[in-house]
């Protein structure tokens, strides 16, 4: 075997293990953990967005009772 066969056989190597360890040999791998993590972030994005929502309508109730209110004296 030849010096560059050698070489690219060690870079080929490195490369399988580098891939596994991406993308995993029958567990997560790196990619999946990050599509965890995105999916975890997503849902508390959208938590978020919903309790933002809830406080508005909240506030918006507060100021119809305050101008009730206000109104009446």
């Amino acid at each position: 075997m030849t010096s560059f066969e050698a070489t690219v056989l060690a870079d080929l190597s490195v490369l399988k293990n580098q891939m596994k360890l991406a993308i995993g040999d029958g567990t997560t791998g790196r990619i999946g953990q990050i599509e965890d993590r995105v999916l975890c972030h997503d849902q508390a994005l959208q938590r978020m967005k919903g309790s933002a929502a809830a406080f508005g309508g909240f506030l918006t109730l507060l100021h119809v009772a305050i101008d009730f209110v206000a109104a009446k004296h």
